[in-house]
């Protein structure tokens, strides 16, 4: 084994030290002699590690794929370990089995690798605080600085105690966790922003302070609750897109200029320069010009390391695997490629009249399909649920009419469903961990935006990428204000199904390259491999200036 250092061992000057050139810098290298058969005998010592701690935003399409980071860095390299705080949200009972089911896991499998710290419970922010879901979130996540703060410094104590213990490496946060940097800073610790979005969206919050004041002139009220331009063919231009941006892909926080939603999108944004790296949940073969655009020398540096993917989906944990395991073996009995699958995300859901127009479209194209269903939440802070009256929502007669070519159901396993051989094709709200799965397993998406970034993400994939053909490009809300019509869905189905080899060709082509560049050699192993030697040079840079320091007071 070879081990490296940033200063001589000025306490041991026998030990063979051999001073190396590399770039600019100058590394040691301890090689120490070959044990003889006394000192195999004995067990080796434990090995200190760098603790990792990451914090996102309580949510599944957040969490799942942080948690999947700290479990991809650990096992890439087990000098690293992870704590990852968790937030807990009583309204979101999924997120709740969620984390319970990891943490169990992790306990039995990963017990010195990662650990789940769950934070004391805060007040929620009163409702004359925000006016939007961001607005509660944000306030909510910067609640509990004191206590991130505080576990994090009693992870500190630990280490300063012994020098065995794990030496607390860095914060990484995500997209919302913004209030979390001054943490990092009061404790002199490093803090990255892992990005769970594509590098497109990446680029468009990096620039987002830029194109503000543009917003403010050219866009008025309209008589709805966005925001317009007042010329009809006004287009933005976005460094990490290659065509012009139309502004009805926009978020719908973005669109919402007189929301604190606006606001707080610009605060995030805007805190993004100052961490030390980010990371971000997509690989080079799948966005290069959007990944070019933002690795500039102005910018922190920018790891690539997708797809960050949990292959074993729900189906795990979920409280509901009987019905699962019914959907799986229904599925077995159809058709390779044969059946389009529906899902619209963890927040999806939709109201009875675009239910009905999607189900006549269905029953027009007469493909075999597999319809997840949610209902929308009472209230933003919750989750959707299920529908306890379906036949009522739906068109009179509709599930025996299609009861031998498809099934309707409520949430379902996605990845586990998107792996079998009978999809064909997948319409999908766009968020971009669907994406990523869909084309690990080389499934073509037809285009259904809802909400946060989805309207970008279609763009992304229908016109710069050609990797998705297009039912909705600005579609959103989901709750009626704007009805995708049976017909829109029957050419879209028909696109996705029957029509656009070159997509399907393409689709395929990627599937590939997401598995080669998380190989050995591939471009995000590799960058993942960069990220490791950032953390690690950084500690040991700290190490041995604070023994300067404490050279030099002595």
């Amino acid at each position: 084994m070879t081990l490296k250092f940033r200063s001589y061992n000025t306490k041991n000057p026998k030990k063979k030290l051999i001073r190396k050139r590399k770039t600019s810098d100058f590394s040691i290298i301890y090689r120490p002699k070959r044990p003889n058969s006394e000192q195999r005998k004995k067990p080796p010592a434990v090995m200190k590690k760098f603790r990792v701690v990451l914090i996102c935003t309580p949510e599944m399409g957040n969490l799942v794929p942080l948690v999947e980071f700290a479990h991809l860095l650990t096992n890439r390299d087990r000098r690293f370990c992870a704590t990852v705080l968790i937030m807990t949200v009583p309204e979101r009972p999924i997120v709740n089995a969620y984390v319970k089911s990891r943490d169990a896991l992790a306990t039995t499998t990963d017990a010195n690798t990662i650990n789940f710290v769950y934070l004391p419970s805060v007040d929620p922010p009163s409702p004359d605080q925000y006016k939007s879901t961001l607005g509660y979130l944000s306030l909510f996540i910067e609640k509990h600085k004191p206590h991130v703060k505080n576990e994090i410094t009693k992870l500190m104590e630990t280490e300063s105690d012994s020098e065995d213990s794990d030496r607390v490496a860095g914060l990484f946060i995500d997209m919302f966790c913004t209030s979390m940097i001054d943490v990092a800073n009061q404790l002199g610790i490093p803090c990255c922003l892992y990005f769970a979005s594509p590098a497109s969206f990446l680029g468009f919050m990096l620039h987002f302070p830029n194109i503000d004041p543009q917003i403010a002139n050219e866009f008025v009220e309209s008589n709805t609750d966005f925001f317009v331009p007042k010329d009809s063919t006004t287009e933005l231009v976005i460094p990490s897109f290659a065509n012009p941006l139309p502004p009805s892909v926009l978020p719908s926080t973005v669109l919402k200029r007189k929301r604190d939603g606006y606001v707080w999108y610009l605060r995030h944004a805007a805190r993004y320069m100052e961490t030390e790296g980010i990371v971000v949940n997509t690989f080079q073969e799948l966005e290069p010009y959007a990944i070019e655009s933002i690795s500039v020398n102005e910018m922190p540096p920018v790891y690539p390391i997708g797809p960050v993917l949990d292959l074993n989906g729900p189906a795990q944990w979920h409280p509901d695997r009987v019905h699962h395991e019914s959907i799986m073996k229904w599925l077995d009995d159809q058709p390779p490629s044969s059946v389009v699958f529906l899902c619209f995300g963890s927040m999806g859901s939709f109201v009875g009249p675009q239910l009905r127009e999607i189900a006549i479209g269905l029953q027009r194209v007469g493909f075999r399909f597999l319809w997840s269903i949610r209902e929308p939440s009472k209230s933003k802070i919750y989750l959707p649920g299920e529908y306890t009256n379906l036949k009522e929502m739906l068109p009179e007669g509709f599930l025996d009419r299609t009861a031998g070519v498809g099934l309707v159901c409520g949430w379902v396993p996605q990845v586990t469903i998107l792996s079998h051989q009978a999809i064909g094709g997948f319409v999908s709200h766009c968020g971009w961990n669907s994406v990523l799965e869909s084309l690990w397993y080389g499934v073509p998406i037809a285009t259904w935006p809802l909400y946060a970034e989805q309207q970008m993400n279609a763009f992304e994939l229908v016109k710069e990428l050609r990797l998705a053909v297009e039912i909705r490009l600005d579609y959103r809300d989901g709750r009626g204000s704007d009805l995708v019509s049976a017909e829109e869905i029957e050419r879209g189905l028909r696109r996705l199904m029957d029509g656009d080899d070159e997509v399907r060709k393409k689709v395929k082509e990627m599937r590939e390259k997401s598995r080669t560049a998380v190989m050995e050699e591939g471009s995000s192993n590799k960058s993942l491999g960069s990220l490791i030697e950032k953390i690690v040079a950084d500690v040991r840079n700290f190490e041995a200036q604070s023994k300067l320091i404490h050279l030099t007071f002595q």
